[in-house]
């Protein structure tokens, strides 16, 4: 198995197969049960949806990047690649969510924005060259060097958001902070974690906030931006599905005034989560994850896995297993009707893991898709490009030469 570093999150020289990037290691899982606690203690677990808020008009509508399509449109730039534009509007929503910090990373270079790409490929890229997995190797290397450069600029830019905050948390103190925070509508994922503490009272340092504000940026973009592009890809290859999520949305807003979608209607958008988990069976974003045995595993046919192998699980291969799934190239949102999907195994379909080690953004990254694809298709229209995507799986599932679509704007009045 494969073993890289994850050094670049504040880690030391800890290795993992480059698989478990995608999941939370040991001290994060614990950390990820500590958050869920305090999150219920505090009553704010509307925080984690990412804005404390309902997202206003004037917020989502630049940061989806759905102004800027609007503008590609009128200067004839109706083709887009989804994989680019999404990536760009996951990173600029968890900045916002995790540091509260408006980058507009769509319209304008940031560096910041600029590191964490770069540290994507450069990963993507080292994976591949099995000599260089070795750190003392690969730091000798011009992309060990770049590597280098944008892990500190990362470093340096979550090191100054938390000791800024924990400067203000010491002068405040704990309560008033937090009153502050609510009342402001502020609380974000590092003010959560700087509040943490344990059953003892003790509370995080700050590397290890730094390693989970990083983990979040760092792997909840990638996944989130590769889920919605492909859902926008077999949308705009069932145009029929489509108008039906346009039509579902439409008819829940049709008597808001600007239509703005509430948290609690996340919920009332049953056909469109629908197709979400179909788009997540047929092209999951992590194609494979790996877990090491803890105790031995007898196999239906008596075979024995020892304890402490390490497993290697393909979610495209259950997701595509015609013994579950008939047709399983189909795509047919159906399958997720609430009655279809209680006759099946609930690993049956396992976009985000599963078990106690599941992926803790889960939440987020469905509410996320939801909020996106909704707002996007109550004022576009999409459609597919002349060439066929071909699947490439690498950390995440990206399209060879990106995932190229055209978009229609529709005469909204909005």
């Amino acid at each position: 198995m494969l073993e890289l570093s994850l050094s670049w999150l504040g880690l030391g020289p800890v290795a993992a197969s480059p698989w478990l990037l995608l999941l939370l290691v040991a001290a994060s899982w614990i950390l990820a049960r500590v958050l869920a606690w305090i999150y219920a203690f505090y009553d704010n677990c509307c925080r984690l949806r990412c804005f404390p808020q309902p997202p206003k008009r004037s917020w989502f509508w630049g940061h989806l990047g759905l102004a800027k399509w609007q503008r590609l449109a009128l200067e004839g730039s109706t083709r887009l690649d989804m994989f680019e534009h999404f990536s760009l509007m996951t990173l600029d929503s968890l900045q916002k969510c995790v540091f509260s910090f408006d980058s507009d990373c769509q319209e304008k270079p940031s560096e910041y924005i600029a590191a964490i790409l770069e540290l994507s490929a450069l990963v993507t890229k080292r994976i591949e060259q099995i000599f260089l997995h070795a750190d003392f190797l690969y730091y000798l290397t011009p992309d060990g060097q770049r590597f280098y450069r944008a892990c500190r600029l990362v470093h340096d830019f979550t090191d100054a958001v938390i000791q800024k905050r924990r400067h203000t948390l010491i002068s405040q103190g704990s309560q008033e902070f937090l009153k502050t925070k609510t009342k402001a509508k502020t609380l974000d994922f590092i003010d959560v974690l700087l509040l943490a503490k344990d059953e003892d009272g003790k509370g995080l340092s700050d590397e290890d906030i730094r390693a989970e504000a990083d983990t979040f940026m760092f792997e909840g973009h990638d996944t989130t931006a590769s889920g919605l592009s492909w859902i926008m890809y077999n949308l705009a290859k069932h145009p029929e599905y489509q108008e039906r999520c346009r039509q579902e949305v439409q008819k829940l807003l049709r008597n808001r005034e600007p239509k703005e979608i509430e948290w609690d209607d996340l919920a009332q958008l049953p056909f469109l989560t629908m197709c979400i988990k179909e788009s997540l069976r047929l092209h999951p974003p992590v194609a494979v994850i790996s877990r090491r045995c803890t105790q031995d595993v007898v196999l239906p046919d008596g075979r024995v896995i020892p304890k402490g192998n390490i497993c290697v699980i393909s979610i495209f291969g259950i997701h595509h297993n015609p013994s579950v799934w008939p047709d399983p190239e189909v795509f047919n949102p159906f399958r997720f009707d609430p009655e279809a999907s209680q006759k099946r195994s609930p690993l049956a379909f396992i976009p985000f893991s599963a078990g106690p080690r599941n992926c803790i953004g889960q939440t987020f990254a469905m509410n996320e898709m939801k909020v996106a694809l909704a707002l996007t298709l109550l004022r576009f229209r999409v459609l597919l490009d002349e060439e066929e995507p071909r699947r490439k799986p690498e950390l995440i599932l990206r399209a060879e030469g990106g995932l190229w679509l055209r978009v229609e704007p529709l005469n909204t009045g909005q």
